[in-house]
């Protein structure tokens, strides 16, 4: 690590506001850094209008992808940002405030682990972790060191969802019984990839940072990764996240009693390792359960398929992308909202929880809470099918097989020491 970030981390274990002090002013400057220039270009975008912002890194082991995106922020500010590939040159700078991470999955925690003990506050894509060791990681982390950390899920700060909620609190629909979560998609194969030499604008070191050596393979970078299990976790860690998220807040559940997921890969003989059908069941014993089906590479038309809908004693709520329908018993609609999709409100969220000292939307302990229904339902599927849980600690319960898979088998010594491994 380098020096600055190393001394930074020695000071978060003595003291967790040694770094920044307090809250900064409501009226200051706040500025970030973006790493990861895929999904890393909607955070762009979302900091472009977040009040008196400036995006003053960005960060890609991809010098193309890092060049494209730098250029495309030439009308957002007025000074262009610095281009960096290790996102630890960033931790140097004492007036970043934050550093904003949309990495593959695999990185999440290593990524926001190093820059809370650098003394920054984090914006971190969904999953968040890559095992049920990395999510419990990353939240003690963040809590020692005193930083922010906001997982981007970023329907917690959608008006309509938040409408929707407070709508069952007020008991709309009485008691909530159960909730089902649905994803489709249409993905084509990822095909059967060639060991190759990576390309030239590509750090392939970099890109593995935290994982094992392994070759470079040419179907893999720079989205298919999801669909192996050494970096990502299939469609239930990419999407599952969203409405899991949605549908356990609309439950006031927190960890389960039982996971089952069973499900395969049924459309294409290639490389990818994780199932693109699925159907998970998530028992909360006398509070009920949660069920997620997830398609990836077949939309089930015509099926109308919902993003999630919460059952209860005296009718349904159902949660669309943004809004929510509001229905009686017996089916008649009794409320509708039709409010459009913006991440804006979450980045605001996460530079007001800095300046001003306002609660975080969705802080990281609540975040990887949901990530973790995802993990074990993973686990699941790579077991038995079904795991017991321990409701009181998200662990597997006593004597549940899938242990091997709740921390990665290694890390690389570059990394494993900075992140507690």
């Amino acid at each position: 690590m380098l020096k600055s970030a190393t001394a930074a981390a020695a000071a978060s274990t003595v003291g967790p506001n040694l770094l920044l002090g307090q809250a900064k002013g409501a009226n200051e400057r706040f500025r970030t850094a973006v790493m990861g220039l895929g999904r890393g270009r909607g955070h762009i975008r979302g900091y472009g209008d977040v009040t008196n912002c400036e995006v003053a890194y960005l960060c890609d082991v991809d010098k193309t992808r890092l060049e494209a995106a730098a250029k495309g922020m030439a009308d957002q500010q007025e000074k262009p940002p610095q281009q960096v590939t290790d996102f630890r040159r960033i931790l140097d700078d004492p007036d970043i405030d934050a550093i904003s991470i949309a990495t593959p999955n695999f990185w999440h925690a290593p990524a926001t682990i190093i820059a809370c003990q650098a003394g920054k506050h984090v914006y971190v894509e969904k999953p968040g972790s890559h095992s049920p060791w990395e999510a419990q990681r990353m939240v003690e982390v963040a809590k020692q060191t005193d930083r922010q950390v906001q997982l981007g899920t970023q329907r917690r700060s959608y008006p309509g969802t938040m409408a929707a909620i407070e709508k069952l609190r007020e008991g709309a629909i009485g008691r909530t019984l159960y909730a089902r979560c649905w994803y489709s998609g249409a993905r084509g194969t990822i095909g059967k990839g060639e060991v190759t030499k990576p390309p030239a604008q590509l750090d392939w070191e970099m890109w593995q940072g935290p994982v094992p050596e392994r070759p470079y393979k040419d179907n893999i970078v720079p989205y298919n990764w999801h669909w192996v299990w050494e970096y990502g976790g299939g469609e239930m860690a990419n999407n599952g996240p969203h409405s899991l998220d949605i549908a356990r807040w609309a439950m006031q559940v927190d960890y389960p009693e039982r996971v089952s997921y069973l499900g395969g890969r049924y459309h294409f003989d290639d490389d990818q390792e994780t199932p693109d059908t699925g159907d998970a069941v998530f028992e909360y014993g006398d509070k009920g359960s949660i069920t997620w089906h997830g398609s990836s590479c077949h939309r089930r038309k015509p099926d109308q398929l919902s993003f999630v809908k919460v059952y209860g004693e005296n009718g349904m709520l159902d949660f669309t992308n943004s809004g929510f329908n509001l229905y009686d018993i017996d089916g008649k609609l009794l409320e509708e909202n039709k409010d459009k999709p913006t991440d804006v409100p979450h980045f605001q969220n996460f530079a007001d929880a800095i300046r001003e000292g306002k609660p975080l939307a969705q802080p990281i302990s609540e975040g990887q809470t949901s990530t973790m229904m995802c993990h074990l339902a993973n686990i699941a599927y790579r077991t038995d099918g079904a795991v017991k849980v321990d409701p009181k600690t998200g662990n597997l319960a006593d004597g549940e097989k899938g242990g091997e898979l709740w921390k990665r088998e290694a890390y690389r010594d570059t990394w494993a020491q900075q992140i507690g491994a």
